[in-house]
């Protein structure tokens, strides 16, 4: 059976499979969709419009703008495949958008790359691909997906500068046995050099980097477009319980931050913590800043509870690097991780995704939400 396989796993030609791919009008999908295209799959390519943007986003580089639905457009005419737009912005102000706000109105430090994966991007779009009888939804985020006995299992990408496994810990299994990423095996060099060979217009494109309804990194300025009132003043206090200065609203501030403080001392303060109930600052020295135990609320695991007996990696923002720990499973869908070694920065809103290396690299075996 296994010698019948197509190029993403399941028993059948490609050209009698049906795959949906998730179009975001940059390169790293466009090449995706160009790759199964030319494999000979039936590609039906789709692009989400996520929110409204104005001219100061659309010039910015975000995902998922005005300019890269026209890309997509031009893409998939120019592969020959159909192509849908799906008009999502309700559903994005309320799942992504208002979190976000609300996340950092609580004092925490959201990603909403990973809300937006959760919700609209595989959830909505993984019931669309169903209803239109697709064999699978391809992606052109960077992770290895590996299948044995009918169940996949994700992997950090071969490519760790561009790995995306972070942002994805929060697939369901079922999500995952339905998903593929052809990427995940691939340098980023690779794939704008096949998106070249096959002629396309996104070939050069620069790669986003901010949030997508975020304009240039600005995110205070959503938070006063959608809740002006939200900028109230509140003491910053040192860690003696001191009043040593005052700011101008709890979301300007995020963990281990030092720019910003405006609170001259004889060495550097950085903010330790932040109490939204207070309307308060912490700030203190950066050795305050370590910390060696976090609690997780809301787990997804994607692994069984046996390979959490020994230590494993984990992550902690996604840039940061890989911590080797211990995870205790608790009740309610949450756990305390024991870290190693002290870590700077460590922030409520963010992420904590588990790893375990074996022979194909290093997997995913979940996360949950950083609380405290």
């Amino acid at each position: 059976m296994s010698n019948n396989l197509n190029s993403i796993g399941l028993n059948k030609k490609p050209s009698e499979t049906t795959v949906v791919v998730a179009m975001s009008g940059g390169v790293d999908s466009s090449t995706v969709a160009g790759m199964m295209k030319k494999e000979g799959y039936k590609v039906i390519g789709i692009t989400l419009k996520l929110y409204n943007d104005g001219k100061e986003v659309a010039a910015s580089k975000q995902c998922c703008s005005g300019q890269d639905i026209m890309d997509a457009k031009r893409v998939a005419q120019k592969l020959d495949i159909k192509h849908k737009i799906l008009y999502y912005q309700d559903k994005f102000k309320q799942g992504v958008i208002d979190n976000f706000i609300d996340s950092y109105l609580k004092g925490e430090t959201p990603i909403p790359c990973v809300q937006c994966n959760q919700t609209v991007k595989f959830k909505d779009l993984f019931e669309v691909s169903k209803d239109l009888n697709a064999d699978a939804l391809i992606t052109g985020h960077y992770v290895k997906s590996i299948t044995k006995n009918n169940q996949t299992e994700m992997y950090r990408a071969i490519d760790e500068n561009r790995d995306q496994s972070y942002f994805l810990f929060n697939t369901s299994r079922e999500q995952l046995n339905y998903l593929r990423f052809p990427l995940g095996g691939m340098l980023k060099d690779e794939t704008r050099l096949i998106a070249k060979k096959l002629n396309l217009n996104v070939a050069d494109k620069p790669d986003s980097q901010d949030i997508c309804f975020v304009p240039n990194g600005d995110y205070a300025s959503v938070i006063q477009k959608f809740r002006p009132d939200s900028f109230r003043k509140g003491n910053i206090k040192d860690l003696d319980g001191n009043v040593i200065g005052v700011h101008n609203g709890i979301i300007n501030f995020t963990i281990g931050q030092r720019k910003g403080i405006k609170v001259s001392d004889k060495s550097a303060l950085y903010v330790i913590k932040i109490n939204a109930e207070k309307n308060e600052i912490i700030v203190g020295s950066r050795d305050k800043l370590g910390k060696k135990n976090v609690n997780l609320n809301e787990l997804n695991l994607l692994a069984d509870k046996e390979e959490f007996q020994n230590s494993v990696f984990v992550k902690v923002r996604s840039t940061g690097k890989l911590l080797k720990g211990k995870v205790n499973l608790k009740p309610n869908k949450t756990a305390l991780v024991n870290l190693e070694e002290f870590e700077d920065g460590i922030s409520p809103g963010q992420a904590c995704v588990f790893y375990n290396k074996d022979k194909f690299g290093f997997k995913v075996l979940g996360g949950g939400w950083i609380s405290n």
